[in-house]
């Protein structure tokens, strides 16, 4: 019988914290792409996300192994953390393709995400090793810049309902000591309380 390739997702965040939204989509993507793992990238220094301090790798993961305890077919994988430097996609992705040669590799992202993939490092070699699995919300379109839709490559939408949840917010509960279970689980509360982490209000991020 012929050898049928893994099928690996590729879910990268800075996951700070992780919340109930990204479990949702996580599991939507193990479902609808028929993966054969989900793999967890917390990024390491995040070049999107420059301005802000993060929570320490080590609590990122904590968070994420609570919120993914049980969760069949997900596999945190700590690369980006241990990667000096900008983490970027393209150097997971090329890693990846070495380590499990003729894999389909699924890269999930957003719309808002998407729209600007452009301006993503070597954007053009990720559209050529891996399929985008990009997440739409209730209503959302996916719309790729005129740069990405320019250039042929393989899209699959993931459709999300919408849970008004983001990290952003989650922090400014935390900050003004309000509850947030119903946002990232017990488990992942019960670490934030434990090491009383996001207990100061961020600064704004003033990059443009």
């Amino acid at each position: 019988m012929p050898i049928i390739p893994p099928r690996i997702g590729l879910f990268g965040g800075s996951f700070d914290p992780p919340h109930l939204a990204h479990l949702a989509l996580g599991r939507l993507a193990l479902a609808a792409l028929a993966l054969d793992e989900l793999r967890w990238l917390p990024a390491g220094v995040p070049w999107q996300k420059a301005g802000r301090q993060l929570a320490s790798a080590t609590d990122r993961t904590a968070m994420l192994e609570a919120l993914l305890d049980g969760e069949p077919r997900c596999v945190i994988d700590p690369r980006e953390l241990q990667r000096p430097g900008p983490s970027y996609s393209v150097d997971t992705v090329r890693e990846l393709a070495a380590e499990h040669p003729g894999s389909a590799l699924f890269l999930i992202l957003g719309q808002d995400q998407y729209a600007h993939f452009d301006t993503w490092r070597d954007w053009p070699e990720l559209l050529q090793k891996t399929t985008l699995a990009v997440a739409a919300r209730a209503g959302q379109q996916v719309t790729a810049p005129p740069a990405v839709a320019a250039l042929a490559h393989q899209t699959v939408c993931l459709n999300l309902p919408a849970m008004g949840t983001s990290a952003t917010d989650i922090r400014k509960r935390l900050a003004a000591g309000q509850p947030v279970v119903a946002l990232v689980g017990d488990r992942v509360a019960g670490y934030i309380d434990q090491h009383q982490l996001y207990t100061q209000s961020e600064q704004p991020d003033t990059r443009h």
